[in-house]
């Protein structure tokens, strides 16, 4: 459904703060660790995160996008209707291995359906601690059951209300949990209006701030200057940012005039963009200031410890770290306190660091590990400092900090020795305190060092991953993503085998053409990318020395780094071969050489299935230009001309279709979409054309036309449907009458260039209904003018309004072309080319496009 401007600017706001609740409260009720909410999309079986509460963004984007029919516990319970109840991770790994497999912790998880009466809107879920069985967390999804049903009935009610459908197509909220807030004593709230300049404060704010409050200025920018004075454009940027519908994704962590510590978290109640006629960066700006409490003797404790004390947020915000931790990470302090992990230590955005940041999110135990820092830039190391690249790192969960240790791996103490130093864990009596580094107790001690559990589960991971690739670019852009990183590669080629001959379908990361001399090769050649295949053996080198004693005479690159070649064999069959490459010289362990083989068959698995959904996909496209009208019929006074362009997306194919018909005297103008996409939605298109233009012929009238089509559909395949519109004109008077199945409404541009959106009735789509009625319009086309007849993936984009694109489709079609009294073929064709120009280059379209242009001639002899 779509809405007036103003209910499209309202909604969002009301939403996210529906969410927000509802997902913190669940978390609080039932003491989790993490919850959230998925919603449906504009994309048709498609949830999204909307909210996650108590985790960083950044580190769960695999799961911001849900499909209902992946076997994963939110889908199940969207899809089926049904509460998921998963106590730990044994039972998690029984029911769902694919999503056990992405997050191997310990710990229990509960999706609950938000429903109201037979619409599913989407799912609440809460992460929390393990339990022995699923009975301890039944009374936890009993207050989850309540908060789903309260949070279905607001959902119908603000659709209702808002006249739009309720759905999410934007990247999750991230927002902190409800334990991480201070204690309100220790708050105080505001409200700025940026159209009068005025802040309005509760009365706590003066008192935080230390301003009498009869003497609380009611500026913006005395505002800024009390909260904090020596980053007061920095609080200033933020608030008109967030007044620009543009809200900083994380709080703000400034300093007061005497050093404290202050946290400003900033929103605004709407969203992007502004309603009708509110001047641009107007939204009004709510926030709250928040003094942590003192914390400056913990900082100085921690300053002077030999270790690097990080301390984060649970969305990853950087609210402490000492000199020898900026030292160690090599960043300045500024570059790290206020930011995120991932901006301020970029080089640890690394998969084998999420994987073990995930653990200490979602699991009381600690978590050490080693990660390898970036050679200095320049390669250049000062030998005094140098204290190789390799760095321990141990992570310690608490309810609101993690606090990070970081030495490096060459002087790493015993655990004892470790377990004796005080202040490099965070106190419960602190645990409020945004830097509070307790200098009373030792943390626990850091369990054995261990490398990444990665590998051990990268097979699964990559199997999830590949299920959403389908051509052999997808699967290629997938092993890039997944299995490089994890094993530390650097490049990449992918061949495949045709007609006996190996060609390259894929490289990333080698010398530019140095690749060229190997396209195209024999099967008899002696190399080991061929070897490995016509053997169906891996075959590893650890340096390049050893890769040229075994093939004298082979082309090799500059880099000394090690090699693997992988055979891609899938059903018995050889597909073709897979080559690693890494930076530095290294050597396969067992477990490494039998992981990157199962990856091998995985891979050639995924590329056999692309390459049958690449032919069966030429197929399904020459399926469809076949049945597509090579001409359209003709008449001496109406000239038409029709485009069309599949979806880049799936199959690229899909249902849409454009006709002209002779109807006795008349001609028909027909356009329709049928449901889908791929070989189905092509046939039944076929099928319906050939319906519409049968009834066309015998001059049937126009509902009649309607519902014969909407009888034949039901027949033919219950549970489709199908869009259209038909208009049978008459050229002679240009009496036209139309009859609309559920589609966009036409548009008439006159020969003035005045254009406009044709209101006319219309009845559902057709294969719903058997007993649908299907009014008939009127509508007199002048000579000159131009009818166009389009389909939604026209119109339609992402998180806007179908109702908007129809308006930039009518101006579009109102500035086209000169106005004429008589428009040629030739005129129509240029306005169809313009008119499909930014569809036509945009890389990204879900929906596939059709457009039809007609206009009408006056009569050659003006007596006839």
């Amino acid at each position: 459904m779509s809405g007036s401007a103003e209910d499209a600017h309202r909604m969002p706001g009301q939403l996210a703060s529906l969410l927000i609740d509802v997902s913190t409260e669940a978390v609080g009720a039932t003491r989790g660790h993490a919850g959230g909410v998925y919603l449906r999309s504009g994309t048709p079986g498609l949830l999204r995160l909307a909210v996650l509460t108590g985790l960083p963004g950044p580190l769960f984007r695999p799961w911001w996008r849900m499909h209902v029919d992946r076997p994963f516990p939110v889908a199940d319970a969207y899809r089926l209707g049904l509460q998921v109840v998963l106590p730990n991770a044994t039972e998690t790994m029984r029911r769902y291995p694919q999503f056990a497999a992405g997050l191997p912790f310990q710990f229990g998880s509960l999706y609950v359906p938000v429903v109201a009466g037979t619409t599913t809107f989407g799912v609440l879920t809460v992460l929390c601690p393990s339990a022995t069985d699923a009975t301890e967390l039944l009374h936890h999804r009993d207050r989850m059951v309540r908060l789903a049903e309260d949070l279905g009935a607001s959902l119908r009610r603000l659709e209702d209300g808002g006249r739009s459908s309720v759905a999410w197509d934007g990247e999750p909220v991230c927002v902190r949990p409800p334990g991480a807030r201070p204690p309100a004593g220790r708050a105080g709230g505001f409200a700025w209006d940026p159209v009068t300049d005025v802040v309005t404060a509760d009365e706590r704010l003066p008192a935080l701030l230390g301003v009498p409050a009869d003497e609380f200025a009611t500026s913006v920018q005395a505002l800024a200057d009390a909260v904090a004075p020596a980053e007061a454009q920095r609080v200033l940027t933020a608030l008109r940012e967030t007044a620009g519908g543009r809200p900083p994704p994380l709080p703000l962590y400034v300093r007061s005039e005497d050093g404290a510590l202050r946290l400003v978290e900033l929103w605004s109640p709407y969203a992007s963009p502004s309603p009708p006629g509110t001047p641009s960066g107007a939204h009004p700006v709510r926030g709250f200031v928040v003094d942590p409490g003192p914390g400056a003797a913990a900082d100085a404790a921690a300053d002077l410890l030999p270790e690097g004390v990080l301390c984060l947020d649970r969305l990853g915000l950087i609210l402490y770290a000492n000199p020898r931790a900026a030292q160690l990470l090599r960043r300045s302090r500024t570059q790290l306190l206020s930011h995120s992990l991932w901006d301020g230590v970029p080089w640890l955005n690394q998969p084998a660091v999420e994987d073990h940041l995930r653990s200490a999110l979602l699991c009381p135990d600690p978590v050490r590990f080693h990660v390898e820092r970036p050679v200095p830039t320049g390669g250049e190391r000062d030998p005094g400092t140098y204290e190789g690249d390799r760095l321990d790192v141990c992570v310690y969960p608490g309810p609101d900090v993690l606090t990070c240790v970081f030495r490096p791996a060459s002087r790493v103490t015993e655990a004892g020795e470790l377990a004796s130093q005080p202040g490099v864990g965070l106190s419960e009596s602190d645990s409020e305190s945004a830097t509070a580094v307790s200098p009373t107790g030792p943390p626990p001690s850091p369990p054995p060092a261990s490398p990444s559990m990665a590998p051990l589960y990268r097979p699964i991971v990559l199997a999830i991953a590949l299920t959403e690739a389908v051509t052999a670019r997808q699967v290629a852009a997938v092993v890039t993503r997944e299995v490089l990183p994890a094993f530390g590669g650097r490049r990449l080629a992918i061949y495949l085998v045709q007609d006996r001959h190996l060609y390259l379908a894929w490289e990333n990361g080698f010398p530019k053409g140095f690749l060229a001399p190997f396209e195209g090769v024999g099967l008899d050649a002696r190399l080991p990318g061929v070897e490995t295949l016509t053997t169906g053996r891996p075959i590893f080198f650890d340096s390049m020395r050893q890769l040229e004693e075994a093939y004298p005479g082979i082309a090799l690159d500059a880099n000394e780094g090690a090699r693997a070649f992988l055979p891609l064999i899938a059903s018995g069959r050889p597909v073709g071969s897979c080559i690693l490459g890494f930076d530095r010289s290294r050597s396969f362990s067992t477990e490494e050489r039998t992981v990157l083989t199962a990856l091998a068959g995985l891979i050639a698995h995924a590329m056999e299935k692309a390459q049958r959904y690449e032919t069966e996909a030429a197929l399904a496209r020459g399926l469809q230009q076949a049945l597509l009208p090579r001409r359209l019929s003709v008449h001496p006074q109406v000239e038409a001309t029709g485009r069309y362009l599949p979806g880049t997306q799936g199959m690229e194919v899909g249902g849409d279709w454009y006709d002209v018909v002779e109807a006795g005297d008349g001609l028909a103008l027909v356009i329709g979409d049928v449901q889908g996409h791929g070989v189905q939605a092509a046939a039944t298109m076929g099928q319906l054309r050939s319906a519409v233009r049968a009834f066309a012929l015998g001059d049937r009238a126009p509902d009649e036309v309607m519902s014969g089509t909407n009888h034949l559909l039901i027949d033919l395949d219950p549970g489709q449907f199908a869009s259209c519109c038909y208009i049978r004109l008459d050229p002679a008077s240009g009496q036209a009458r139309v009859a609309r199945a559920g589609h966009p409404p036409p548009l008439l541009r006159q020969p003035d260039g005045h254009t406009e959106v044709l209101d006319l009735p219309g009845g559902v789509v057709l294969g719903v209904d058997p007993h649908a009625h299907y009014p008939v319009a009127e509508l007199h086309i002048e000579p000159g003018a131009v009818l166009a007849l389009y389909t939604d993936g026209l119109v339609e984009r992402p998180g806007v309004d179908i109702d908007d694109g129809i308006t930039a489709l009518r101006v579009a079609l109102s500035k086209v072309g000169a106005p004429a009294t008589r428009p040629s073929r030739r005129t129509l064709a240029g306005m169809a080319d313009r008119l499909t120009a930014l569809a036509r280059h945009t890389t990204h379209r879900p929906d596939d496009i059709s457009l039809l242009l007609a206009t009408r001639h006056p009569p050659t002899n003006p007596h006839h």
